[in-house]
């Protein structure tokens, strides 16, 4: 058909809405209308041009559904985490909890947020909240934000000012996100001076470094390593040379391990009550990392610093909503009441080899597959280049990247590893309970690639 007849055979709008009852239904009648005659003018200009384009009803349609879909995304959906990466960013960081989802679901609809029952009075949002963080984090005083980054933003707008804020060339990280701990700094108001060297840095290249100082920062490095000729202040040194300067040491712990934990797999991983105890005056991390819990920033330490975040004007900026006070109330408290097991993070941290071992034999043999030694990893940054050994099913594909894509674009998705060309599903981090379902799924993926 020459493009001067396809011109002649577009659809009339009114007739293409009404040709497409399922689009009207999907997304609306004033929003399919649209799309459709965006889709109509779109294969019009093509024609014009001299340009292939189809007039045709349905190819009009798919082009105004694609539109549609990528304008109107749905949430984000489950997924089954058969990766071995604990705390896994892509995949939305730490699960929660079966307590931590009916708070938030309790919290959804209207509810005591910020309200006294005994008087009927306004009250603090954070009243239930900030008790907890401190007992957690065993400080004076402990609060809580939307994140560690605005944790970070938080604590330099409120105690610098403008001022100079130490920090040792080996910790001048980017973050997930291309964020570079520089340019936040920057845009907090604080002015960076940088100490020592990316390799080397001691305590005492602190003790000179700087004019108008108004406190030293430690970064946690994250994913990011030195090793070889490297050295690196321990915490305690740097507080007796913040004391020496007058200046609070404030120690970014990254990860929200809350207390020092005897594990090769968190070896050398700092902790939020171990700093406050080697002398750092304040420390903040995220709690959707080891702490299990949604993601927001915990803020803990000295109470009249904590005191001064509390009552800076972007405390207000960074504050947390009603679902994440929730959660972060349910998640602390699982902590606190020694209830550490019931926390998604920790039961799979802690599961026992021989459970793994058996749930990996009993998968391997339904999916055909066979039973591999592998490692988990933490993830989120924490315990960076540590592992912890795990079983995994290694299956049987020709194309293992294709079956990959038809695992993680499944209902329910599956996301797996490729690796060694094969396809491994790691059991630590896929709940006992959801077995059944990543059985199916897998079959499902089969059968969707089997030749017809």
């Amino acid at each position: 058909m020459s493009n001067r007849a396809a011109l002649r055979d577009l659809p009339r709008i009114d007739d293409l809405v009404a040709a497409s009852p399922e689009l009207v239904d999907d997304y609306g009648r004033d929003a399919a209308t649209a799309a459709l005659r965006r889709a109509v003018e779109a294969a019009r200009t093509a024609l014009v041009a001299g340009q292939p384009a189809s007039a045709e009803t349905t190819a009009l349609q798919e082009t105004a559904r694609a539109e549609l879909a990528a304008r109107r995304p749905d949430p984000p959906a489950p997924v089954i985490n058969a990766t071995g990466v604990i705390v896994h960013t892509n995949l939305g960081r730490a699960p929660l909890s079966g307590e931590a989802r009916r708070a938030l679901d309790a919290a959804a609809d209207a509810c005591d947020l910020e309200a006294d029952r005994d008087s009927g009075a306004r009250s603090s949002r954070l009243s239930r909240l900030e008790p907890l963080v401190a007992d957690a984090c065993d400080a004076e005083a402990g609060f809580a934000v939307n994140s560690a980054a605005g944790a970070l933003v938080l604590v330099l707008g409120a105690l610098a000012g403008g001022r100079e804020v130490l920090v040792s060339r080996g910790e001048l990280v980017e973050i997930g996100g291309s964020f570079r701990l520089p340019e936040m700094m920057q845009a907090a108001g604080a002015r960076l001076v940088e100490v020592g060297t990316t390799n080397r840095t001691r305590a005492r290249d602190f003790a000179e470094a700087g004019d108008d100082v108004a406190l030293i920062l430690s970064v946690h490095p994250s994913n990011y390593r030195i090793e070889g000729f490297a050295e690196a202040p321990a915490i305690g040194d740097l507080a007796a040379v913040a004391r020496e300067r007058d200046v609070p040491l404030v120690h970014d712990v990254g990860s929200g391990l809350l207390s020092d934990e005897d594990a090769p797999w968190l070896a050398d991983e700092p902790s939020l009550s171990g700093s406050l105890a080697a002398g750092a005056d304040l420390v903040f991390a995220s709690a959707d990392k080891l702490l299990g819990g949604p993601q927001a920033g915990l803020l803990a330490g000295r109470a009249e610093l904590v005191d001064r975040c509390r009552r800076h004007p972007l405390a207000r900026a960074v504050r947390l909503d009603k679902l994440r006070i929730a959660a972060l109330v349910a998640t602390l408290r699982a902590h606190l009441d020694g209830r550490r097991a019931s926390l998604p993070v920790w039961a799979m941290l802690e599961a026992h080899p021989d459970d793994l071992a058996e749930r990996a034999g009993r998968l391997a043999e339904q999916l055909g597959g066979r039973v591999v030694t592998g490692a988990s990893v933490v993830g989120g940054g924490a315990a960076p280049g540590r592992e912890l050994p795990s079983p995994a099913i290694r299956l049987p594909d020709t194309d293992p990247d294709a079956l990959a894509h038809a695992l993680r674009t499944g209902d329910p998705a599956v996301w797996p590893r490729v690796e060694h060309d094969a396809v491994h599903l790691d059991p630590r981090t896929v709940p006992a309970e959801l077995d059944e379902r990543l059985v199916d799924a897998i079959r499902a993926a089969r059968t969707e690639r089997a030749p017809r």
